[in-house]
């Protein structure tokens, strides 16, 4: 079956304190087009998260985003209280009519007023982020088999629409070509000293280029092999966008040779219907 390339996966883990989310998204596109949004902690595995992603995703304009955020009230910045104090009495002896507040601003601007916890990214908690990128891709995948098995109806609705109408051009082919044979011979009967020989041969020249017989089997086939692309081969969705082009030049054939009102609807009919094959194809995996 085929699959879509539009889908979304999500998945949620507690680490430590911490919350941590990934979320997938992707549109159609004729590459593979990530863009991933990571916080700082987790920057130095970016490269392992995309490899994995190119790896299971394959194909789609593809947005990652990747949250961490503390649930707990733990603050890994800290304020070196006696340096800050050290500060503010040395700025008072220096300017002693400031007021106090003006002091601290300065204060806590000097050096080492403020002391960071560096983010070391422990193993553990590399392999939680993993598991839920891996989680995440999982519910993506699902998705896109879901969007797909829907895809796939329209798409094998639409080709049987094709056929449908390819079928209802055969009687008004053979009327088609009655009038036409009726038109020639009644231009014979207009003229005098006609070559009848050279009538009848350039009516049979014209009569063999407006044949159709060719064009439907073509279109025919074009259709079975869509079809059976669509059910039987992963990752399709390039080649069905070529077997779609042939299928609109066999029909845009069949319309330009057509000469009959009633074949020109149905061609119309089956354009109509090959814009949504090619529009809903360029979603397909």
């Amino acid at each position: 079956m085929i699959l879509s390339m539009t889908g979304f996966g999500r998945a949620e883990g507690i680490f430590e304190g911490k919350k941590v989310t990934v979320e997938l998204k992707s549109l159609n596109s004729k590459t593979f087009d990530l863009n991933i949004r990571i916080p700082l902690r987790y920057k130095e595995k970016e490269f392992e998260v995309r490899k994995y992603l190119n790896d299971t995703i394959f194909r789609g304009k593809i947005d990652c985003y990747i949250n961490c955020e503390n649930i707990e009230d733990a603050n890994d910045v800290k304020i070196n209280q006696e340096i800050v104090k050290s500060y503010i009495n040395q700025l008072r002896e220096i300017s002693p009519n400031a007021e106090e507040y003006e002091y601290l601003k300065m204060a806590i601007r000097m050096p080492e007023a403020i002391n960071g916890k560096p983010a070391e990214l422990s193993e553990e908690e590399w392999q939680l982020l993993l598991s839920l990128v891996k989680e995440a891709v999982g519910k993506f995948l699902d998705f896109r088999k879901t969007e797909g098995s829907i895809l796939q109806e329209e798409l094998s609705k639409n080709l049987k629409n094709i056929e449908e109408n390819l079928s209802k051009v055969i009687p008004f082919e053979e009327e088609r070509m009655v009038a036409v044979k009726e038109r020639y011979q009644n231009t014979l009967r207009e003229f005098e000293n006609v070559d009848e020989t050279r009538f009848y041969q350039e009516m049979a020249y014209y009569t063999e280029k407006l044949d159709i017989s060719e064009e439907k089997v073509r279109l025919a086939q074009h259709l079975k092999y869509y079809n059976e692309v669509m059910k039987n081969e992963d990752l399709n969705g390039k080649k069905l966008g070529f077997i779609s082009q042939e299928i609109g030049r066999e029909i845009n054939t069949l319309g330009s040779k057509a000469n009959h009102h009633e074949i020109q609807r149905l061609v119309v009919m089956m354009k109509d219907d090959l814009e949504k094959i090619k529009e809903q194809t360029l979603n397909v995996l």
